[in-house]
């Protein structure tokens, strides 16, 4: 056992944790069960709802916050007590698709500042590579007045949250660590061995570390373009995109994805991290920009289904009603980040489609003002032309035809099925999925 590990066995030293959010929460009061931890967050409205013992994105119950040793702060001075700290913020991109390093650069800062000799970072904020250590440690450094590698030391450990999933957690899921030496990647991986039951992965560097994660999203990107774009085939061809998947996925070898919108702060946003060092090097990525050209066009392309639908029906756009059932990213989560159902809505409003949503799951505040939209606060019963099941939340799981019908005017109408998880269930109504 290294000396630092033994140190935060005993709580002669600290861990910190800067940002709370998805996957910051759950880390650190993860290890808030053996050790003593900071948890840092900027946002003091999020600090307050955590001291209370609440989750601002709802993904830890109440009971999550018992009996744990940790000290949640928006004051970045309380960092300095802690000597193993995990960065764990958002990486977003601009409008551009370039990478946003904003937040990563600032955690880094406010990081720096407290760094002591002997300290330990560790980035688990998804990244290309080579960006912990072309991008980040100049910013420790600097700010510190330390070397990395003499004076302090850096791992990275990709986050592995999946928001919303209550099997899959960070104690069940392997651990990839990676480290500037090898005495580091010993801690690294020693301290999250406390914590991830399912064992840990040691990355020969943390290139290879970095790059492990973003594979995993960029993979699921590409498979899900193809079977998006398969969907539009089958579409014209006039077959079920649905059944053509449940036939073909009788063969052993393969693979099971779905058409759908591939929207969140993850595998909507990871690949263009990929694709913009890619472009740096020198070398175009055809296939990963071409499924990010796909998914990304996929809820305009709803939008239009739906409109041809209204038309194919003889109802003009301009009088039509149109209910969006679900607004988050995925199903039941509150996150509502980089969703694509927004694409949806405003293909609608761009034929002027009077659109009511509803969603069990999203804060309407928050869709106010990150969309400018208003959420209804219910559905009218039948006051639709038609209705987009958008996001499958488990609120909804149990919709069969006259549920649809309630919401339709004069009972009839068009049911737009995103997952197609209706098919079947929505009786003589006119039915469309991808």
């Amino acid at each position: 056992m290294t000396p630092l590990l033994d140190r935060l066995k005993s709580k002669e030293a600290t861990m910190s944790v800067v940002g709370l959010g998805y996957v910051g929460l759950p880390i650190a009061l993860a290890f808030a069960k053996h050790l003593r931890v900071v948890g840092f967050d900027i946002h003091k409205g999020r600090v307050d709802m955590m001291k209370q013992g609440e989750d601002p994105s709802e993904e830890v119950p109440a009971e999550g916050f018992l009996d744990r040793d940790i000290t949640f702060t928006h004051d970045a001075e309380d960092l300095k007590a802690a000597q193993f700290h995990i960065v764990a913020v958002p990486t977003p991109i601009h409008a551009s698709h370039a990478p946003d390093l904003g937040p990563l650069l600032a955690a880094s800062r406010t990081v720096g500042k407290a760094l002591k000799p002997g300290d330990i970072v560790v980035y688990e904020s998804t990244v290309y590579p080579g960006c912990t250590e072309e991008d980040c440690v100049p910013v420790l450094e600097q700010e510190s007045g330390l070397q990395m590698g003499v004076d302090f030391f850096v791992g990275y450990s990709p986050e592995r949250i999946n928001p919303g999933d209550k099997v899959n957690t960070i104690e069940t899921i392997v651990k990839v660590v990676g480290a500037s030496d090898e005495r580091t990647l010993d801690t690294v991986a020693q301290t999250y061995d406390m914590v991830v039951a399912a064992g840990i992965h040691r990355a020969s560097s943390i290139r290879v570390a970095e790059a492990s994660k973003i594979i995993e999203n960029t993979q699921r990107d590409v498979n899900i373009a193809l079977v998006n774009e398969l969907s539009i085939i089958f579409n014209k061809v006039g077959i079920n995109t649905f059944e053509v998947l449940e036939a073909a996925g009788t063969k052993w070898n393969f693979l099971k994805f779905q058409p759908g919108l591939v929207g969140g702060h993850c595998i909507g946003i990871d690949p263009y991290y990929l694709t913009w060092k890619a472009n740096k090097l020198g070398y175009h990525a055809r296939v990963i920009n071409s499924g990010r050209y796909v998914n990304d066009s996929m809820g305009f392309y709803v939008g239009k289904q739906t409109v041809k639908r209204l038309l194919a029906r003889d109802i003009n756009p301009l009088e039509a009603r149109v209910l969006v059932m679900g607004l988050t990213f995925k199903e039941n989560v509150s996150d509502i980040r980089n969703t694509k159902v927004i694409d949806v809505i405003r293909e609608l409003e761009s034929f002027h489609v009077q659109i009511d949503i509803v969603d069990p799951q999203a804060n309407p505040a928050e869709v106010q003002e990150e969309y400018g939209l208003t959420m209804s606060a219910e559905a009218k019963p039948g006051g639709y032309d038609a209705i987009i099941a958008a996001v499958n939340h488990a609120e909804y799981a149990g919709f069969e035809a006259h549920d649809f019908k309630h919401l339709l005017k004069n009972g009839q109408g068009t049911v737009v099925d995103v997952k197609g998880v209706f098919r079947g269930k929505t009786g003589d109504l006119d039915y469309w999925s991808l």
